[in-house]
C-alpha cells in the first residue's frame, strides 16, 4: 500500500529548513526537545487567552526556534498581527515572563520576535484552525472545506488537498473526507508543499484535519 510521509520531513534540505535549530548532546537531546515544545505550547494559550478576533483563529503560522549557549531567539511567524501587537512591547514582555517561568532558565536570555506574514489563509495552520472554528460550530464539514479553498485561492497558492477524519457530523461510524483543487505533487521533492495535521475536539469526538498546500516549483 502507499507509505505516506510527513511532506515536511520528506524535503529538509531542499525546500523546507528546520523550525528549531540548535546543537546538544546527545544525554542532553530530549530536555532540549521537550524545551521548545514546552515554548510553542506556552505561546499558543497565551494568544489564545489573549484573543481578540471573534472569527477564532490564532493566526500563528510557525513559530521558530534558535538556540545558543546565552540566548534563546523565538520568531513568532503571525497572520493577524492585531493579537499580540494592539500595545506591542507590553504584550511582548508579558509573553517573554510567561515563556521564562514556564522554562526557568537562569544564564540564558530569552529574546521574542514577532513576524507578520503577508498571506496568512496560505498557511496550513491558520486555514485548519479557520477549519476547527467552523467544525465546531456545527457548520458543515463540504461548507468549511469549500471556505478554506476560496480563502486559499486568494492567497495565490498553486493547490490545497483538505482531508477530514472521525465522527463526521456526529456519525456514528468514522470516515475520512477530502478535497483537491489544484495541483499537489507530493512526490516531487522539488516541490514546496506545506503540510499540517490539527486535531480538532468536537462534542462528539475528536476530528483530525489535514492541509497540503503547493506554494511553488523550484526550478
Amino acid at each position: 500500500m502507499g507509505q505516506k510521509i510527513n511532506p515536511l520531513g520528506f524535503r529538509l534540505g531542499t525546500t523546507q529548513s528546520h523550525h528549531s535549530l540548535w546543537f546538544a548532546q546527545p544525554k542532553n537531546y530530549s530536555e532540549g526537545l521537550q524545551e521548545d515544545q514546552k515554548i510553542r505550547n506556552c505561546i499558543k494559550n497565551y494568544v489564545q487567552k489573549n484573543m481578540r478576533i471573534s472569527s477564532g483563529v490564532e493566526g500563528i503560522a510557525r513559530i521558530e526556534i534558535q538556540k545558543r549557549i546565552d540566548l534563546i531567539q523565538v520568531l513568532i511567524y503571525i497572520g493577524f498581527p492585531k493579537l499580540l501587537l494592539e500595545n506591542r512591547p507590553r504584550r511582548i514582555e508579558e509573553l517573554q515572563m510567561n515563556v521564562q517561568k514556564e522554562l526557568n532558565c537562569v544564564n540564558r536570555k530569552l529574546n521574542i520576535a514577532v513576524t507578520r506574514i503577508a498571506n496568512p489563509y496560505g498557511h496550513p495552520n491558520i486555514l485548519a484552525e479557520f477549519i476547527a472554528g467552523q467544525l465546531k460550530n456545527r457548520v458543515s464539514f463540504r461548507k468549511a472545506m469549500k471556505k478554506a479553498i476560496e480563502l486559499t485561492e486568494q492567497a495565490d497558492t498553486k493547490g490545497i488537498q483538505v482531508q477530514i477524519a472521525g465522527r463526521i457530523d456526529g456519525k456514528e461510524i468514522a470516515r475520512v473526507e477530502w478535497i483537491r483543487e489544484g495541483r499537489v505533487p507530493l512526490q516531487t521533492i522539488g516541490a514546496k508543499i506545506d503540510y499540517c495535521s490539527y486535531p480538532v475536539r468536537t462534542i462528539y469526538g475528536v476530528l483530525g484535519i489535514k492541509i497540503w498546500i503547493f506554494v511553488d516549483e523550484e526550478k
